[in-house]
């Protein structure tokens, strides 16, 4: 199989270079803006491409014939997509038409990530069949090019929903909640930290996982890939800080309206993962497993 990875830079497309590269039977193909920055040399084929620029992704399709896609590249942070909404829309939903668009007939499976945040909070968790209703312009985005993929026509396509992912990897362009919050603990940080809303957080690794074995099996349709159990926020730092050395004293409890974030957020969300476990054998580990596996990685 030949596999075409947007995002190759990101941490999710590091660990599916992780996985893939040295898997015999695909042949990978990294795609991301700049130069390659995963510890991979060799083994698989790097490309930069600007996807800011309409036209790049179908030229770079048009170049390797890809016989699948895992599209992880996104616009992804909340505060700045509601000032940067050209950028947004661009970067989640125009390169997906522009994905859809090449694809046309052809039998190449586009893997599309998307997120919790298409929904409002107000009945989470949430499973794959419930209604989306999205808060922010992020959530607006992903939620559009999630209904571009869904009505495009095109053969084999899925979606893997998925939510606050965390983990380690080579030359990160930027942080998730478990580094931002180690990195607090370190240098006994005082945090003000909501404590009202809710989310299942994800290993990067099992993540990976999940959307191969979407491609791998051929599955379409919609899939949520998220952490196996839900926790505030607040409950989420309060862990990084025990795990990495921190005082959780320095830890103070807030609402959201409190810490006036710039862009809505849906109050508890969390995603069923019943379908993935039954479909592709998803088993996410724990939140404080994949800390101890974080912090072992960190110390290698």
């Amino acid at each position: 199989m030949k596999l075409l990875i947007t995002g190759s830079n990101g941490l999710l497309g590091q660990k599916l270079l992780d996985l893939l590269i040295p898997n015999q039977d695909v042949q990978v193909i990294g795609v991301s803006k700049g130069a390659n920055r995963s510890v991979w040399t060799d083994g698989f084929v790097y490309q930069d491409v600007d996807l800011m620029q309409p036209g790049e992704i179908s030229k770079a399709l048009a170049e390797h014939q890809p016989d699948a896609i895992i599209h992880t590249a996104a616009l992804t942070n909340v505060d700045a997509c509601e000032t940067e909404q050209e950028a947004c829309q661009r970067l989640n939903v125009d390169v997906v038409r522009e994905m859809v668009n090449f694809i046309g007939d052809k039998p190449t499976h586009l893997l599309h990530l998307s997120t919790d945040f298409i929904f409002d909070g107000q009945a989470g968790p949430y499973s794959e069949t419930d209604e989306p209703n999205p808060l922010s312009v992020y959530g607006k985005s992903k939620w559009e090019s999630e209904k571009v993929v869904q009505q495009s026509g095109i053969q084999n396509w899925s979606i893997a929903r998925t939510i606050i992912v965390y983990g380690t990897c080579k030359d990160m362009s930027r942080a998730n909640i478990v580094l931002w919050a180690k990195g607090a603990a370190e240098k006994n940080q005082a945090l003000n930290i909501v404590n009202d809303q809710y989310r299942s957080p994800t290993l990067a690794e099992d993540l990976a996982k999940g959307c191969w074995e979407i491609v791998k099996r051929k599955k379409n349709g919609v899939y949520n890939l998220g952490g196996p159990a839900t926790q505030s926020v607040y409950e989420i730092v309060t862990d990084v800080f025990k795990v990495f050395g921190g005082d959780v004293d320095l830890l103070t409890p807030m609402s959201s309206k409190e810490l006036g974030q710039p862009a809505n957020r849906p109050p508890r969300t969390g995603l069923l993962i019943d379908k993935a476990r039954k479909d592709l054998d998803y088993n996410p580990l724990s939140f404080k497993e994949g800390l101890e596996v974080v912090k072992n990685q960190l110390s290698e």
